[in-house]
């Protein structure tokens, strides 16, 4: 079962039926869409990709995956999955445009590569960011990903995987 997590100012918890709104407005939003790399899709998709969490994710087991919390307020997303790109185990975090340049992304990954060490025995972990990202790239940088190769799109657009050791490093 996905554990809540905590960081000196998030909260990762679980979902919860009364959290779909807040899941579906910030994965509407367009600068999130942007900068996550996906195209904004209908509201209904999200809302069946909200509720998938909670009926198959969670009682399957299929990964872990979190809203995130500060002071009371959502204000992001996080999972740490299997990837398909290479035998390992993916990072992923969405922030709302609200809580950009506060740091909390960096705490986010923290929280992550803590939770992947210390829980899943992880010994290290991938990340998928836009080329053109350049506030998440440089924030990887800081925490010591290294990157890995370029995946082009159908689309022609760039993604840069990184990987970190999941200890040593934050």
């Amino acid at each position: 079962m996905t554990p809540a997590l905590r960081t000196e100012r998030l909260e990762f918890l679980p979902y919860r039926p009364e959290h779909e709104d807040v899941f579906v407005a910030l994965l509407r939003d367009e600068e999130v869409c942007r900068w996550m790399g996906q195209e904004r899709v209908p509201e209904e998709e999200i809302r069946t990709l909200f509720r998938a969490i909670l009926t198959d994710v969670y009682p399957k087991r299929l990964f872990d995956v979190w809203g995130l919390w500060h002071e009371g307020a959502y204000v992001g997303h996080a999972e740490v999955k299997k990837t398909g790109n290479v035998d390992g185990h993916e990072l992923v975090t969405a922030l709302s445009p609200g809580y950009w340049g506060k740091g909390l992304g960096t705490e986010v990954v923290r929280g992550l590569l803590r939770h992947a060490a210390d829980n899943l025995g992880l010994r290290e972990a991938y990340g998928m960011v836009g080329a053109d990202n350049a506030a998440s790239l440089a924030m990887c940088r800081r925490l010591g990903f290294r990157p890995v190769r370029d995946v082009v799109g159908d689309d022609g657009t760039v993604t840069r995987m990184l990987v970190i050791p999941t200890t040593g490093t934050v």
